[in-house]
């Protein structure tokens, strides 16, 4: 039997720009839930949820790792029923694991974003938001280390109504910042909270000081208009002077948070042990619970129409698998969400994946505790959990009950970036070689493999420096492999950019059966990122239908060499509409090849061009670099696009070929003498200039 009601469900994960806090913030909630009796602290290397080695290394979180905890609201603690069930998925900062927290955003309710208290909005605080907006996850807000110098409540909640949502309404504000900071005055129960003892476990409430009376009432005043708007008879009775109940405010916020029209702030100091508790209770108060939210959409595996699944048990089973990663203990492990029906382990049931139409079979399943692994025998809607050694199942694959198949909305991930060679030292590392780049691609998607038909070497791809020197370090360590790695190479890529067409004919005779294939194709340039597409205009069986998906295949593969420098190409549209065929000789290799060279000539005569990926830098230095900083960029063909103040530092914006960054944490650093620091993440692809096209294209 269910141990929980779903309706006492939270499936939440913590995100936030690299350093905010999400980790600290974690492993205090697992302290207070009782998951863990001491607190890690990732400056000491010693985060439960950055179990990795290369996260203790680094102090970043690069895998989003899950655990389950169990809660009931702070004023209620005696009361077994209010106990609750909270699943949370801590996702890494850093913009080289966007696919860590793209995947674990989709499988989320709720989210809470973590902000610093100095840094107020940071840029990828904006990347994590919008990413979150476009799976409509309720959200919560917490302004973390007000303890720290230069801390400012109100400019950080500035800085997210304007450059996040005006939707944000405060409803703490912090006593005393910086150094000063005591506690926490609850708006919504006008009290102060007080943390005391050696981890800010004994949480009292107390009256709010006289001094900070009138600043609580003015700050509660807006927090009500707000609040109130959400409810017609609430509003009411707030326009008429009446006092409110404080299960009716939370009432208002929960219904206010579930429709994405509020968006409660908290604050504290995850570090000092200062307002983390509340935000525990707030999980419970104002998130939804997997009864709460709409039914999945999904579509029909076999005719494609649309179809729902009710978040409940006695629908038939399905589940998404967001993420799979290799434990070191018992394998290869495939993390999956519940959306509805059940799963036992102990009935060998088979199941669909209707993305591949294989079976799936899960025999073990475990619920994980970071990297501690939890034996379990059934599973419900709603729940969080990972398969051990589950076959033939990817990331955003689908599970489902073979009667009723159904294929989830699937994640997709951005396009890699940034390539290195990388060559193993000895035979011995060859197949060891293979086997782990095998492992680490299926693990994260936006991780690509390629081999150099030219030279036959392999290339790796990915999303950034950071993002591949961890992939070729955990090759090291976990897989034993010794390899040499070139030097990091921007993933250029080619298009068109205007409309063209040719012909492509492949005739062989060579005694015997000969080889005939003919096509003539069409090619035009497509939006930025909106892929390849192949369109078959073919009328009256002047090519026969069998041979149209060699035609198709042989134009894929011509895709992956450009005309320019050999980059791939993309975003172009290919339209088949004329050609002929040979009764005896034609084949379906023929037609391949045929294909092959009719894209090869028509994107020759469709003026290529050379496409790089551009990324949006965000450079914080004090004021007086501010002119060699902006005149830097330029020389490195950069654009500013703002520059604004942000405690005492400046705060540039600009858009920056990726090509022109490397070494560019070092020259920053001579530049402002160590003060200065930059984040940045890829923002598109866009042309590039005819002169550096040509330097490129010569290889120099």
């Amino acid at each position: 039997m269910r141990q929980f009601p779903i309706e006492k469900y939270r499936n939440i994960g913590i995100i936030a720009h690299i350093d905010a806090g999400k980790t600290t913030v974690t492993e205090r909630v697992l302290f207070y839930t009782g998951i863990s009796h001491k607190i890690g602290e990732v400056h000491e290397g010693q985060a439960i949820m950055d179990w990795m080695e290369q996260e203790r290394d680094r102090g970043i979180t690069i895998t989003s790792a899950a655990t389950t905890c169990f809660w009931h609201p702070t004023e209620d603690k005696d009361n077994k029923e209010r106990q609750h069930k909270i699943n949370i998925i801590d996702t890494p900062g850093h913009i080289d694991f966007t696919a860590e927290v793209q995947r674990s955003i989709r499988v989320l309710d709720g989210a809470i974003v973590v902000f610093d208290g100095v840094a107020g909005v940071e840029a990828q605080s904006e990347t994590v938001w919008h990413q979150a907006d476009k799976f409509h996850v309720p959200r919560m807000c917490f302004i973390n280390k007000m303890d720290r110098m230069g801390a400012s409540f109100e400019d950080s909640l500035q800085s997210i109504w304007d450059r996040l949502t005006p939707k944000a309404v405060a409803v703490q504000i912090p006593i005393g910042q910086e150094s000063n900071l005591s506690g926490i005055i609850d708006l919504i129960k006008m009290k102060a909270l007080r943390f005391e003892g050696d981890y800010g476990e004994k949480y009292k409430e107390e009256k709010i000081p006289d001094d900070l009376k009138e600043k609580a009432n003015q700050w509660r005043s807006k927090m009500l208009e707000k609040v109130a708007a959400e409810d017609h008879d609430l509003l009411e009775k707030y326009l008429e002077g009446k006092d409110l109940e404080v299960s009716e405010i939370r009432e208002a916020l929960r219904k206010g948070v579930l429709s994405y029209d509020l968006i409660p702030v908290f604050c504290g100091s995850a570090l000092k042990n200062k307002g983390v508790q509340p935000l525990l209770d707030a999980v419970l108060y104002y998130f939804p619970s997997p009864e709460d939210l709409p039914p999945i959409k999904g579509k029909d595996a076999k005719t494609g129409e649309l179809l729902e699944r009710g978040n409940s048990d006695d629908e038939p089973f399905s589940a998404l698998a967001f993420k799979i990663a290799t434990d070191p203990y018992v394998g290869a492990l495939t993390y999956f969400r519940i959306y509805s029906g059940k799963l036992e382990a102990s009935s060998n049931q088979a199941f669909l994946n209707p993305v591949n139409g294989k079976k799936v079979r899960i025999g073990r399943i475990v619920r994980m505790h970071a990297n501690h692994r939890e034996e379990v025998q059934e599973l419900y809607a709603g729940d969080i959990a990972a398969a051990v050694g589950l076959k033939d199942v990817g990331t955003g694959h689908t599970i489902c009950d073979p009667e009723h198949p159904i294929i989830l909305e699937n994640i997709t991930f951005p396009e890699p970036v940034i390539s290195i060679r990388i060559e193993p030292k000895s035979k011995a590392d060859q197949e060891k070689l293979g086997f782990a780049l095998k492992k680490l691609a299926e693990e994260d998607p936006t991780f690509k493999i390629r081999t150099d038909e030219e030279t036959g070497e392999t290339i790796i791809s990915g999303m950034g420096e950071l993002h591949l020197e961890i992939l070729v370090d955990r090759m090291k360590k976990e897989f034993k492999v010794e390899a040499n790695v070139g030097r990091p190479q921007v993933a250029y890529k080619e298009t068109i950019t205007q409309e063209s067409q040719a012909e492509g004919k492949y005739i062989r005779q060579s005694g015997g059966r000969g080889q005939y294939g003919h096509v003539w194709l069409k090619v035009q340039p497509k939006e930025r990122g909106e892929g390849f597409e192949f369109i078959d205009e073919i009328k009256g069986g002047i090519i026969p239908k069998e041979y149209i998906p060699a035609v198709r295949k042989g134009v894929a593969e011509a895709m992956d060499r450009g005309v320019l420098a050999g980059y791939p190409l993309v975003d172009i549209e290919t339209t088949l509409y004329d050609g002929s065929f040979h009764e005896v000789d034609s084949s379906e290799a023929a037609f391949k090849i045929a294909g092959s060279q009719a894209l090869q000539q028509a994107i020759k005569l469709a003026k290529p061009v050379l496409l790089e990926p551009v990324m949006k830098l965000e450079v914080t230095i004090p004021t007086e670099f501010f002119g060699d900083i902006v005149g830097d960029l330029s020389s490195r063909r950069g654009s500013v696009k703002e520059s604004f103040d942000r405690a005492k530092m400046k705060v540039v914006e600009a858009n920056v070929p990726l090509a022109e960054m490397f070494g560019y944490a070092t020259s920053l650093r001579s530049m402002t003498h160590g003060r200065g620091g930059f984040t940045m993440e890829f923002d598109s692809y866009k042309i590039v200039p005819g002169n550096i096209t040509q330097k490129i294209v010569e290889g120099e």
